[in-house]
């Protein structure tokens, strides 16, 4: 090859680069640094996809909303703590006005996606800790949510969810809340694989809420002090809630008292409560010493909901109960299916179901 035609091949590739590489290179993901007396939401506002927001040890009087696919808000530990600020001049219908601390909130049309909330506390809201709608991909672990007037950490109209290593605990109601609307009636939704994992619950009015649900999981929690441990909650709307698999939880002393509301009967000593629920899995869960007087009292208990609809083909089986009153397994439903097999228990009602 003669140097010409080296020449030549050199100022083709040249100028081959120069039209291959035109569009700039793709940018590295960003860490936000946020310390006490800074703002944590203009932090999140300048957050791109894939961008971390870190925020330092310290107490916050602010709430927060993402709105951003793929941003990971992070405290350091449960020491970032926030609380609630003034809301004077807040919009209605903002996360702070509404009384939530951190919301991540996506549209009917568009669900925000990726989103990671870990390692902070969240306390004293009038609503919720971290309250999520319209999410896909939504994980909240190594939260502490406590003594916040409604749920710890609630997701709605959301799928493939993981409520992961979190503590609520002192809360109004759930400490941890899961539903397809909580203001429409309509059937039960798919999660796509919802999973809540490892979380402790203490002292809440429900440890876990899965209302009007489908395909999720309960897994490795540990709830005691509560009013009830789990509630798995259906109605007459179609599809029915169901396909919830609760296993390997440890369900103890739930006999915290809980008056009656408008929509539950009073509550004190409810380990699992199946109501309106179908082809559900109830399996290797430890529950026991949980004692009450309510209709609902009783360490597996399937109850014919409020609006007359029935808990039919569910499975409860290879369960470990002792010390629950008025019994280890309590059946006041009349669904058809429902099974009970190698459950290690003492007493039920009827009789015969140990």
């Amino acid at each position: 090859m003669t140097k010409c035609h080296i020449a030549y091949l050199a100022c083709t590739a040249a100028l081959a680069g120069v039209g291959l590489g035109a569009a700039p290179p793709a940018a590295h993901p960003v860490t936000h640094v946020v310390h006490p007396g800074q703002s944590i939401q203009k932090a999140v506002d300048a957050a791109a996809p894939g961008d971390t927001v870190l925020v330092r040890p310290g107490t916050y009087r602010e709430s927060v909303t993402v709105h951003t696919d793929r941003v990971t808000l992070r405290g350091t530990s449960p020491r970032t703590v926030l609380r609630p600020a003034a809301v004077t001049g807040k919009k209605a219908g903002t996360c702070a006005a509404d009384g939530n601390g951190v919301c991540v909130t996506g549209t009917k049309d568009r669900k925000v996606k990726g989103v990671t909330v870990a390692s902070l506390t969240v306390s004293g809201f009038t609503r919720n800790g971290v309250y999520a709608t319209a999410t896909d991909g939504l994980t909240v672990r190594d939260v502490t949510a406590e003594k916040n007037g409604v749920w710890g950490i609630a997701a709605e109209a959301s799928v493939r969810t993981v409520f992961r290593g979190n503590t609520a605990r002192d809360n109004g109601d759930a400490g941890l809340f899961l539903a397809n609307s909580v203001k429409e009636e309509q059937g039960a939704t798919e999660t796509k694989g919802t999973l809540v994992k490892g979380n402790r619950l203490e002292g809440n009015r429900i440890g876990v809420t899965v209302r009007r649900l489908r395909d999720l999981t309960v897994a490795r929690n540990r709830m005691t002090g509560n009013c009830a441990a789990v509630f798995v909650v259906g109605d007459e709307n179609k599809p029915k809630a169901g396909h919830v698999t609760v296993r390997d939880n440890r369900i103890t002393r739930n006999n915290k008292s809980c008056p009656k509301t408008a929509r539950l009967d009073a509550l004190q000593g409810s380990g699992i409560v199946l109501t309106g629920a179908e082809d559900s899995v109830v399996t290797r869960n430890t529950i026991t010493d949980n004692v009450g007087s309510s209709p609902l009292s009783g360490g597996i208990v399937l109850f014919k909901s409020f609006v007359g609809t029935t808990s039919e083909r569910n499975r409860i089986s290879d369960n470990v109960l002792h010390g629950n009153s008025p019994a280890d397994l309590v059946v006041t439903d009349t669904g058809k299916g429902n099974t009970f097999e190698r459950n290690s228990c003492k007493a039920s009602r009827p009789a015969g179901l140990c």
